[in-house]
């Protein structure tokens, strides 16, 4: 589909209606109105006007992730702009927007208080569209500092949200670059799994949606500040570098297959590679009990405190296997979390 064997052309051929396709899926559609994606001709924005509720309101949502399924860096010349990319784990967890317009003026108070980056992000988005600021009200499932796209979610919701409130189409690419001007980016606004140049905020591919998954998640604690962590991380060797880039190859055929084990063994891979970097205490732990479980494998925050063990939710032995991991893992952790993963339709 998008992601080429050769290290010339990682993101080539993706294309606009596969996109819409997948935004119009019954899991996706109720987050995706008037959000729209650049170079849609008529048929298609006809197409996505048919799909838009009568009703329209202000409220607007946007789902976390469960740090990443894959993320890392790519060999020189893979890729434009810079070669950090990630992979998203896209979960049922949401941080949620209300916009309340305010006629006569542009700035944004936000609720609470010290969400300062949507407030940046709305006051720029509603001089872009020329329209009137006013306040924002946010509220979200997802803990901040934790590695689950939080501070993404609130400005995806954010953008969303003031689209709605004034039935203006918001194309992808300006909140992306709104997006950019604030910090790194999950990738969290398109509908399904992506890989994500998460600096330059662009997408790489679109890489299908995700299978039915279980995390069961751990936090270690304490938080991670995303613009803090990214200029402080160290450079990747030219080995791993290859070795993500296998990797995100290996994902681009998985994901679409529905490959559960394939999945687990390549998020796995990731957070062993990202172990040389920043070390998650309970990484070794978790990796004994998803071998001990027979779990598909872990997945962790790689700028976050969040460790998982994934499982198949449409395994016949599912039940057994999610007592079983949560009895091997309350020794060092007895209130773990159960997160799900986002599912498309088809």
């Amino acid at each position: 589909m998008s992601i080429q064997n050769s290290t010339h052309s990682i993101g080539a051929s993706l294309t606009t209606r596969e996109l819409l396709e997948a935004a119009a899926d019954e899991v996706w559609r109720p987050y995706m109105y008037h959000q729209t994606f650049d170079s849609a001709d008529a048929a298609q924005i006809i197409a996505e006007d048919a799909q838009q509720p009568r009703v329209h309101s202000s409220d607007a949502l946007c789902c976390g992730t469960f740090g990443e399924l894959l993320q890392g860096q790519l060999p020189a010349g893979c890729v434009p702009w810079d070669p950090h990319f990630l992979v998203t784990m896209p979960i049922a967890l949401f941080a949620r927007a209300h916009f309340m317009p305010i006629a006569s003026t542009r700035s944004v108070t936000v609720y609470p208080s010290h969400k300062i980056k949507a407030k940046r992000l709305a006051e720029n988005l509603v001089i872009a569209l020329g329209v009137s600021g006013g306040i924002l009200l946010l509220q979200s499932e997802l803990p901040e500092g934790k590695g689950l796209a939080s501070s993404s979610a609130d400005l995806v919701a954010a953008a969303r949200s003031i689209a709605c409130c004034f039935k203006r189409r918001v194309r992808t690419s300006l909140i992306e670059k709104l997006m950019a001007e604030v910090e790194p980016s999950d990738g969290v606004m398109y509908p399904g799994v992506v890989a994500y140049q998460q600096r330059a905020c662009t997408l790489l591919s679109f890489l299908g949606q995700m299978p039915p998954l279980a995390i069961v998640g751990i936090d270690e604690g304490g938080t991670v500040e995303t613009v803090d962590y990214d200029q402080r991380r160290g450079k990747i060797s030219a080995s791993h570098r290859a070795e993500y880039h296998k990797l995100l190859d290996r994902a681009r055929i998985a994901i679409p297959q529905g490959d559960t084990a394939t999945i687990g063994r390549i998020a796995t891979a990731s957070a062993l590679l990202h172990q040389e970097r920043v070390p998650k205490e309970h990484l070794n732990s978790m990796l004994k009990v998803s071998e001990a479980t027979d779990a598909l494998g872990l997945i962790v925050a790689h700028s976050g405190t969040m460790i998982g063990i994934l499982l198949d939710r449409m395994a016949a032995d599912f039940p057994q296997k999610l007592r079983s991991v949560l009895s091997h893992v309350s020794p060092f952790d007895n209130s773990p979390r159960i997160y799900l993963t986002m599912t498309g339709g088809r």
